[in-house]
């Protein structure tokens, strides 16, 4: 709406946002992870070959699933219950996740671990191989990229 003598007057920083916002494709929408995402959860259980201690039982709600300029990113909420498998990252692949609720601890090839609890995140970098232990019931959000 046109101002004194036909000009607009200047946009505040809400009036951008609100158009933004209205404009904005849902790729680049704000995504929220939460300790109970809304919906079903895909479920599965480690590979056999993998299991070291328990069959446990994994639910992932994987809210984010982009294609990027030299790969993919996938990005949500996991829930797992207490065991122990083998993980292996690709040459490409690495996680960065954080812990909700419980505790976990990863172990890599040299027999080395870092633990972690609420509030607290571990990097996986590409490559990595060793464990994933699930000490008590994990509730964490990640984002892997390859």
């Amino acid at each position: 709406m046109p101002g004194k003598a036909g000009k607009s007057p200047p946009l505040r920083w809400f009036d951008c946002v609100r158009v933004h916002n209205l404009c904005m494709d849902a790729p680049t929408r704000l995504k929220k992870l939460t300790v109970h995402p809304p919906g079903a959860p895909t479920s599965d259980h480690p590979r056999p070959e993998r299991l070291i201690q328990g069959n446990p039982l994994r639910e992932t709600w994987n809210l984010v699933d982009e294609n990027l300029a030299a790969g993919q990113v996938y990005c949500g909420v996991w829930r797992c219950e207490p065991g122990h498998w083998r993980i292996a990252m690709g040459p490409t692949e690495r996680e960065l996740f954080t812990v909700l609720t419980g505790r976990c601890r990863v172990h890599d090839a040299l027999g080395g671990f870092e633990e972690a609890g609420p509030g607290e995140g571990i990097y996986i970098p590409p490559g990595f191989e060793g464990a994933f232990e699930v000490l008590e019931t994990l509730t964490k959000t990640y984002m892997i990229c390859e």
